[in-house]
């Protein structure tokens, strides 16, 4: 069975490729879990934070925007001292800064879903990739993603940073043509 060829690297990544990338995600708190991850991979593989996944769902009370939103320094120092996570003060803060902006999107439009989405127009991007080397570190789409969320407040958003967590949520079908997953996504 092929599969895309970075997915080889790591039993994790593996598994995260064939049950979870490209998938279509409509749910606002796993739609909130991929944007403080993809915030906190800048710089560092993919497979460092599936390692820490786990660790991320503990020390960020499973992703509740609504709780993240509310922490304090002490809350902030407690993230800065767990090695379960990423122990990057810049990347701790914006996931606070983060949610305090995820729930005034969602009041503005009743959900983060149906603003993030408005992105690739409601539906899933369908690409075409034979290769790896073919995937674009971004893209027209998550440029404007990019733009609006960074005038939105948030942080840790550049354009490549929005394409990943695109493919990561399935707003875009990044799988290579040869891999099972591209036609059953």
């Amino acid at each position: 069975m092929k599969k895309c060829t970075w997915a080889l690297s790591s039993p994790s990544e593996e598994q995260y490729h064939d049950l979870e990338w490209g998938v279509p995600v409509h749910d606002d708190r796993l739609l909130f879990e991929f944007l403080i991850l993809e915030g906190a991979q800048a710089g560092l593989s993919w497979s460092t934070i599936l390692n820490k996944r786990d660790g991320y769902r503990q020390a960020f009370d499973n992703f509740d925007a609504e709780t993240v939103a509310g922490y304090d320094d002490q809350k902030i120092n407690e993230l800065l001292a767990n090695p379960a996570i990423v122990r990057n003060k810049l990347k701790v803060n914006a996931a606070v800064t983060n949610a305090q902006a995820f729930l005034k999107v969602q009041q503005e439009f009743a959900s983060f879903d149906s603003y993030i989405w408005q992105f690739v127009g409601g539906r899933s991007l369908r690409n075409a990739r034979k290769s790896h080397a073919d995937l674009p570190a971004s893209t027209p789409e998550s440029d404007a993603m990019s733009k609006d969320l960074k005038q939105r407040g948030f942080k840790f958003v550049g354009s490549t940073i929005c394409y990943a967590y695109m493919q990561a949520t399935g707003m875009v079908n990044d799988h290579t043509i040869d891999c099972f997953r591209y036609g059953q996504i």
